[in-house]
């Protein structure tokens, strides 16, 4: 777009949490709070509020800006991101503003004619999206931030203007706020779960039968667990007490509409899209529990790694998404340069891999969103009789759960983390699930052990049984 450009203010270093705690006030707060790792995953982190364009997604309707049409979530994205359009390269983090949210693991239904036999979670949408003029970003490596504004949705004279008094209202904001954040204490949390431990073992050998008789190769078969919401309970307290200790790249905070609010422990990319139009996903398939002592967690590791089960799971998610990727990137481009590598974090190992290729001309990372969701590694293999089989056996909507969240810049770059390891909190409830994928070799036990230890540092010891 003409006469658009990006009003930047370098601040003295600020605490992400801090200011995140600044703008706690500001509607649909979201923050990115990458963390743990040494490479890019760890290296950046945003907080943004108080978007000029809110989208709120339901069964088969958009609502824009409060005024709701029938309308596709993935269309009406990607025709309102083409209205506002940054220069790449013109920030110092990778995100500079632009669209950021949730897509809720109902939107599968844009996609394909699936079914639906569950109620939805109560005043949770299917997602929500807003589009911000001003971000916060952090170069957590050099300890640096800044204040990004582009004065969208204003242009030329007036969109420097507004640039330029938005960035001043938020450097003021920051100024007055104290130099640590300071939570709410969080009082514990009285969980309830939908689907007993022998449920839960049967599940997974209706799957594995299914598996035996050609209907499927692999699904990702998940429980949920929920707890009434204790009065004046705020997410993002919920957030600041989880986050402590916690290594997972993509640690994220959103705020959405009607009290509605996750706060995620992920860390697994979906999806990735560089200035250059490069692509990349990161998908997890394989899991153990990490052990206090070295020689037993090293242990752990090395049979995570050589586990001929987890890496024939993930082998098949592998191949799932280079046919995602491949509906939207150009031909050729399509490599696998990590395979089956166990990554570490504060309580688990991961088996996680990576693809990468590079989008066709005329493609975008909405479309590529469009090409690939819901991530293959929270559905199974195929794909779409993966998502029925889901819907047969598991017990309740799964909500935001196995979604994404995400930022999409003004510059055409994005990043998506899938919706795993998170608390999502409504009016009255606040919301845990996990699971694993099912493959052939599946043991049920083995499965229900995974699920505990993927659920606990969320809820607590003793989550399933």
């Amino acid at each position: 777009m003409a006469g658009v450009d990006l009003h930047v203010v370098e601040l003295d270093w600020m605490d992400p949490a801090v200011v995140a705690t600044a703008v706690r006030d500001l509607p649909w707060l979201c923050w990115f709070d990458s963390g743990g790792r040494a490479d890019e995953r760890g290296r950046y982190s945003y907080v943004c509020a108080d978007p000029f364009r809110t989208l709120i997604f339901r069964p088969g309707e958009v609502e824009i800006d409060s005024v709701c049409r029938r309308a596709s979530a993935f269309a009406t994205l990607r025709s309102l991101m083409a209205e506002y359009r940054l220069p790449p390269g013109r920030g110092p983090v990778p995100f500079s503003g632009g669209a950021a949210g949730l897509l809720g693991y109902g939107l599968r239904r844009e996609q394909e004619r699936l079914p639906d036999r569950h109620d939805p979670i109560p005043g949770l949408p299917d997602g929500w999206i807003g589009f911000f003029d001003v971000v916060v970003g952090f170069d957590r490596r050099d300890n640096r931030c800044w204040i990004l504004s582009s004065g969208f949705p204003e242009t030329g004279a007036q969109g420097v203007r507004r640039a330029r008094s938005r960035a001043a209202a938020w450097r003021a904001r920051l100024a007055k706020q104290p130099p640590a954040a300071s939570p709410q204490p969080v009082p514990a949390l009285a969980w309830h779960h939908e689907t007993s431990p022998q449920s839960h073992r049967r599940k997974i050998v209706r799957a594995r039968d299914l598996i035996a008789a050609g209907d499927i190769f692999q699904a990702n078969i998940t429980v949920r667990a929920f707890a009434p919401r204790p009065p004046g309970l705020a997410g993002l307290d919920l957030f600041l007490s989880r986050r402590e200790g916690a290594q997972e790249p993509f640690r994220a905070f959103l705020a959405g509409p009607s009290g509605s609010s996750l706060a995620s422990l992920s860390p697994e990319r979906f999806l990735r899209v560089q200035a250059d139009r490069s692509v990349e996903t990161r998908p997890i398939k394989g899991t153990r529990r990490r052990d206090p002592d070295p020689v037993a967690d090293r242990h752990a590791a090395n049979e995570l790694a050589l586990s001929a089960k987890d890496c024939a799971e993930n082998l098949m998610i592998v191949d799932l998404m280079r046919n995602d990727l491949a509906k939207v990137c150009d031909p050729g481009s399509i490599e696998v340069p990590q395979l089956c590598e166990v990554e570490s974090f504060a309580a688990l190992h991961h088996l996680v891999s990576a693809v990468r290729g590079r989008l066709s001309s005329g493609e975008d990372a909405v479309s590529l969103l469009a090409a690939t969701f819901p991530g293959g590694s929270v559905t199974g293999a195929p794909k779409l009789r993966a998502m029925e089989v889901i819907d047969e056996l598991e017990d309740g909507a799964r909500g935001a759960y196995c979604g994404c969240i995400l930022w999409v810049g003004f510059d055409g770059q994005m990043d998506s983390s899938i919706v795993i390891r998170t608390l999502v909190v409504t009016e009255d409830r606040v919301w845990a699930q996990a699971g694993g994928g099912i493959v052939f070799d599946s043991d049920p036990d083995e499965e229900h052990a995974e699920m505990l230890a993927k659920i606990t540092p969320l809820v607590g010891a003793g989550a399933g049984d």
